[in-house]
């Protein structure tokens, strides 16, 4: 029996790099130097450097990397904030946590991130932010949500948890919003070997507070200027991904690869794959298609020992716990209600061989001529 092909593989990432990950891991062990420090300091600004400048701020996790961001924008109980319900729950469970309320919007059909028509019906008085979540890969229509934000005096986060390395205009992602989030989960495209996160800003003044943000609201003294969190980078994680660091336009590379052998190989099925928009790169964190049969399609892929997941199975605001702290359009999210029942994700990771991506289409066709 061929072996599992897992839909991800953190493990497989690992031993692609493993000389120089061992090595980052021994020089923050022999340094002594274990919370914050030089090694955080140089991840930080070869991050910046590498989406174009900036300040990068490293935090314990994406999440907190959204709260920080919230938190540093003055955003809190009595605010608004617009984003979607297709998005991993992180997104929502951000704006909750500083004490503002999400309103959750619809997302367009072809590219399945924020409309930015349903802005507008979605703004009011208490609005402070948008959160544009750029899926699986695929950047956010960001010129009309700019272009909005600005008229509405709406600050842009950009949530790029999903889409480290990608680009919009020939830009990095997470550069051009107001503020840009990242997250370092270990099967993202740039993945640390635990948590980890950052929060990318051209704006001084932001970065100053989010630094003091991210420990207690401390100041060079260590006096607290302000309530904050406990949510650092940890070195030895900022280590390792600065070890990466240089391999993610590759890495994504191949994921963009892979996803063209899919194309291929799965067209004329009647299978939805997804859409690159014009003027952007697609990094591919997912490889996720559309299927009226999902269920049944996704039973004959674990039967036949492809791994695979839905990337969401259930809109936050449908997930209890959420559904009674959120706004929603009188009309509902019927793009995202339809979305959530047929979407599949197919393996996609840099290290997945060629023969490997074959038997996932091999698979896939052999479903729809069984």
């Amino acid at each position: 029996m061929s072996s599992a092909i897992p839909w991800a593989s953190p493990l497989a990432q690992y031993r692609a790099h493993q000389a120089p990950i061992q090595s980052a891991i021994n020089r923050v062990l022999d340094s002594g130097s274990y919370i914050l420090g030089a090694e955080v300091e140089a991840f930080e600004t070869a991050f910046a450097e590498y989406c174009g400048g900036g300040h990068a701020i490293g935090v314990a996790s994406g999440t907190d990397a959204l709260i920080l961001a919230l938190k540093a924008l003055g955003i809190g109980p009595g605010d608004e904030v617009i984003t979607v319900s297709h998005t991993a729950v992180a997104t929502v469970a951000a704006i909750l946590a500083v004490g503002a309320t999400p309103v959750l919007i619809d997302i367009d059909k072809v590219y399945l991130t924020l409309d930015p028509t349903a802005l507008d019906r979605a703004a009011t008085p208490r609005s402070k932010a948008v959160v544009a979540v750029h899926l699986y890969g695929q950047a956010a229509d960001l010129d009309p949500i700019l272009r909005f934000a600005r008229e509405h005096n709406l600050a842009l986060i950009e949530d790029c948890a999903q889409a480290c390395g990608g680009q919009y205009r020939s830009r990095r992602l997470g550069s051009l919003g107001d503020i840009g989030c990242f997250s370092f989960y270990p099967t993202k495209n740039l993945g640390a070997i635990g948590d980890g996160g950052i929060v990318l800003t051209r704006e001084p003044r932001i970065a100053e507070r989010l630094r003091r943000l991210r420990q207690y609201g401390w100041d060079d003294g260590r006096q607290t200027r302000e309530p904050g969190l406990n949510s650092r980078l940890d070195p030895i994680q900022a280590a390792i991904l600065r070890a990466k660091l240089p391999h993610l336009d590759e890495d994504n590379t191949r994921r963009a690869a892979i996803a063209q052998r899919y194309e291929r190989g799965l067209h004329g099925f009647p299978i939805k794959m997804p859409n690159e928009r014009d003027g952007t790169q697609h990094v591919y964190y997912l490889y996720v298609v559309a299927c009226p049969k999902r269920d049944d399609l996704m039973a004959y892929l674990v039967e036949h020992q492809i791994g695979c997941a839905v990337h969401y199975p259930l809109p936050v605001h449908r997930q209890r716990g959420y559904a009674e702290r959120v706004i929603l359009p009188p009309d509902g999210l019927s793009v995202t209600e339809r979305v959530c029942q047929q979407i599949l994700s197919l393996p996609l990771y840099p290290e997945l061989s060629n023969a490997d991506v074959e038997r996932v289409i091999a698979t896939v066709r052999g479903f729809f001529t069984q």
